[in-house]
């Protein structure tokens, strides 16, 4: 995978999950995720686009380990919302699936840029 091809996929998941956030119902559990979940999703794709213009490795690698923490986070709120939905709907099982992919590819990159 080409690393432009990782900012589109940051990009698109983060407008992914804010369009199944739309589909939420309104209550106070489901609020307070969307509104964490809001900021995380869109935090990986932020953060990866930061490390793009690093002033060095280390600024580079550190962005990157932002990234997949916001990652992480992502995918535990979606996975609060399928428990606390008991929710089978195949959108927020490919979100759930694409955040894991990304935790995946993020922590890769950590694992081979502390390596260098």
């Amino acid at each position: 995978m080409k690393e432009n091809d990782l900012l589109k996929r940051t990009f698109n998941f983060g407008i992914s999950c804010l369009k199944f956030l739309r589909k939420l119902e309104t209550n106070p559990e489901n609020n307070l995720i969307r509104f964490q979940l809001g900021k995380s999703c869109t935090s990986v794709g932020a953060n990866y686009e930061e490390s793009q213009a690093g002033s060095s490795k280390a600024d580079f690698t550190n962005k990157v380990k932002i990234a997949l923490r916001e990652a992480r986070e992502t995918n535990y709120w979606l996975r609060v919302l399928k428990e606390l939905n008991e929710s089978n709907d195949e959108s927020l099982e490919l979100l759930i699936k694409e955040s894991q992919e990304l935790k995946n590819i993020l922590g890769a990159i950590v694992v081979k840029s502390n390596n260098k």
